[in-house]
């Protein structure tokens, strides 16, 4: 007797793992459906003209430090903070940046201050490749997501979808993306933003591998900080944007045309918060940006190490150092450059991209994403996640349906 109830523990226990395991394939399934795309040849920038993204560079207004992916606590058992957003706000401030937003996953969170400061911004994504995304300007969230984003097609039809109810999308952490691939980078489109150096590494790769197949985006370094009470968690990334205010409109309008530039900042003090804060005061910035014909000359605010220009495949161009400024040609047959500044302080600057592109067919080298249905692929992808959906919850049913006989054989003896 002792026996078979050990034996009916056992069988329950491992069919109840095993069960497990089958409802999350049979979960993974049902958030794996999607359309499937051919995608087009992309080609590198071409044209007459070099976009300039500071063109409309206003000094009288200054840079205005702003950082757009940030974490705080929300109402509900499920955080990944311990703060809420005004306290968050306050460590922001405290280290002179003018504009923070919350970019909560899958959530919109209500500005603690002005209203009118107000940015609907949220991270989309719950699968487990971290491919993440800002939504801005969605006055909703879209809770689907593909738990394991493998295709390319699977990633583009997230960013479309995502795009038909905001006002752009930025891509996130493409390092910290599993199986992001160069094919990947050179494949999807339809973002406005890359982000860039969210981690322990520089992502430019990425960035570059995306830019010289013809995938016009600007660049973002932020934070992604999830606990603003270490000094190694914030204020290390930012980005300094040339607006009056921090109105959602005067952001949108900056953050689409590319006058701002990037920086990765060291955590000064390692944690003595003095340092930190007063040497947070003195960063180094772009004084001035002019393109004459193809001649681009920048200039900062103090001597930099190393100044490099970085254009197709990420190939270094040019190099200068120890200089506040530099002078690059840009050849007719190189499709874009773009600047990285090194300084002494271990800060870094990066700008956005000078791309060629002719102004009488176009405002910018931007193009949407060139891509089209493949429907015969489509069907045949879809049958078989439906398929293997049907085969797990068959094994499920066939599990406790041996289960249910096994108790009965059990009683009638």
């Amino acid at each position: 007797m002792k026996r078979s109830i050990v034996r009916k523990i056992f069988g329950v226990s491992w069919r109840s793992v095993l069960t497990m395991v089958l409802l999350a394939l049979l979960v993974t399934m049902l958030l794996s459906f999607s359309p499937i795309y051919d995608f087009s040849k992309n080609e590198p920038f071409s044209g007459p003209d070099i976009y300039n993204p500071y063109s409309s560079f206003d000094s009288s207004l200054g840079w205005k430090r702003a950082n757009f992916h940030t974490h705080t606590k929300v109402p509900g058992l499920l955080n990944e903070c311990k703060y809420w957003p005004c306290e968050v706000l306050k460590d922001y401030q405290r280290l002179g940046y003018d504009i923070v937003t919350f970019s909560n996953h899958n959530r919109l969170t209500f500005f603690p201050q002005d209203s009118c400061l107000r940015v609907n911004v949220y991270e989309h994504g719950y699968n487990l490749f971290k491919f993440h995304k800002l939504v801005f300007g969605s006055q909703s969230v879209w809770h689907y997501d593909h738990m394991l984003p493998f295709l390319a097609s699977q990633r583009q039809w997230q960013i479309d979808r995502l795009s038909s109810q905001a006002d752009f999308i930025q891509l996130n952490h493409p390092f910290r993306t599993w199986f992001t691939t160069r094919r990947i980078m050179e494949s999807i489109g339809s973002y406005h933003i890359m982000e860039l150096d969210s981690g322990v590494t520089i992502e430019q790769p990425y960035w570059d591998w995306a830019l010289s197949s013809g995938h016009y985006s600007f660049g973002l370094a932020n934070d992604d900080c999830h606990d603003s009470k270490r000094s190694s968690k914030i204020g290390v990334r930012c980005n300094f944007l040339n607006v009056a205010n921090g109105n959602y409109e005067e952001l949108r309008k900056c953050l689409l045309s590319g006058c701002y530039f990037s920086m990765r900042v060291p955590d000064f003090g390692n944690g003595d918060w003095d340092e930190k804060i007063e040497r947070n005061k003195h960063l180094p910035s772009i004084l001035s940006v002019n393109v004459n014909d193809d001649r681009i000359e920048i200039c900062f605010s103090e001597k930099a190490q190393w100044i490099e220009a970085i254009g197709q495949d990420h190939r270094c161009l040019c190099k200068t150092t120890d200089s506040n400024q530099m002078e690059y040609i840009l050849p007719h047959d190189e499709p874009y450059v773009r600047f990285t500044a090194s300084f002494c302080s271990e800060v870094v600057i990066y700008t956005n991209v000078f791309a060629r592109y002719d102004s009488k067919k176009s405002t910018t080298p931007y193009k949407e994403s060139n891509h089209t249905l493949n429907l015969a692929w489509t069907i045949i992808y879809n049958f078989v996640i439906v398929s293997l959906a049907i085969v797990f919850l068959w094994m499920i049913f066939l599990l406790w349906r041996k289960n249910y006989n096994d108790s009965n054989c059990l009683k009638t003896h």
